[in-house]
């Protein structure tokens, strides 16, 4: 029997990713907030014949995510469950304003997006059962394009790790388009982290990226000012956009499926199809040292 862990399991994405999980016989381990909305998609998934457990985190601290893999090595080391043959690192934020700081004080997009799920595979690696997957939620807004361009989408805009995960200072919220650089900085900061992992990880364990393509007016944005949502949602409507229904499936086809079982070295799928990322997101320096950087902030916290 297969295990799966996925983060952000409650809404969207994650919910769909998990039913469907849950669909092809997965015994699941939720990583979640605790409360009524774990609890729910617990039992739908349940439901499904399958073994679920149920871990509360927040993965804004550092301590919660720590504590968390700790619970999750209790119940492979116990034999309740597992083997534990893939990790869906789904969960994602965008805050609205940059000012805002995590419970150890980075910048709360990157520190949820980036950090939060760093630490958690890098606690569980050595629990995963070869051979094995790592799905990483990526996005294309690293780079711009002339939609992007055309809706103020902002790309990343690269700098040290150290000072992308410094919240923003001032008495004034730097607005929307700087959280949008912050959300494709730590979109391309898993694409780089992706890369190196494969190269940590070794030969059993395969790491790969997924796109689902644009879902506006999901729960990702749900800090976002509120004209800003029902925008989202208004285009959520449109013809062609990508939806939970639709790429939750995928996800856990990526996760699970043998058609996808050639998928590592962190290739980027996108909306079901393997794409050549950007040069930008192929950079080694780049990623040895967001490697080290990333080991030196969550030492800190």
């Amino acid at each position: 029997m297969t295990t799966t862990l996925i983060t952000g399991p409650t809404r969207g994405l994650g919910r769909a990713a998990t039913l469907a999980l849950a669909a092809k016989g997965s015994d699941l381990i939720l990583l979640g907030r605790g409360g009524t909305a774990l609890s729910r998609v617990a039992r739908e998934a349940r439901a499904l014949g399958v073994t679920v457990h149920e871990v509360g985190v927040d993965l804004a601290r550092l301590a919660d995510v720590r504590a968390a893999a700790a619970t999750v090595r209790g119940l492979l080391d116990s034999g309740a469950a597992g083997p534990l043959r893939a990790l869906v690192a789904n969960a994602g934020a965008m805050s609205a304003d940059t000012r805002t700081a995590s419970a150890d004080g980075y910048e709360l997009t990157f520190a949820v997006n980036y950090l939060a799920h760093a630490q958690l595979i890098g606690d569980l690696l050595g629990s995963l059962t070869e051979p094995a997957r790592i799905v990483l939620l990526g996005s294309n807004t690293y780079h711009q394009n002339f939609w992007r361009r055309l809706l103020g989408v902002a790309p990343a805009s690269w700098a040290d790790p150290v000072d992308i995960a410094r919240p923003a200072t001032g008495g004034q919220n730097p607005g929307m388009r700087a959280s949008g650089t912050a959300y494709s900085n730590a979109k391309l900061a898993l694409l780089y982290y992706a890369h190196e992992l494969q190269r940590q990880a070794g030969p059993g364990i395969a790491v790969s990226v997924y796109e689902p393509g644009w879902m506006p007016g999901t729960a990702l944005s749900r800090d976002a000012p509120a004209a800003f949502q029902a925008v989202g949602r208004a285009l959520g409507r449109l013809p062609g956009v990508a939806t939970p229904r639709r790429s939750g499936p995928q996800l856990a086809s990526i996760a699970l499926d043998e058609r996808w079982s050639h998928l590592r070295d962190g290739a980027f799928v996108v909306r079901g199809k393997v794409t050549e990322v950007r040069p930008i997101a192929h950079d080694r320096d780049r990623e040895r040292r967001l490697w080290a950087a990333t080991a030196e902030l969550l030492a800190r916290a």
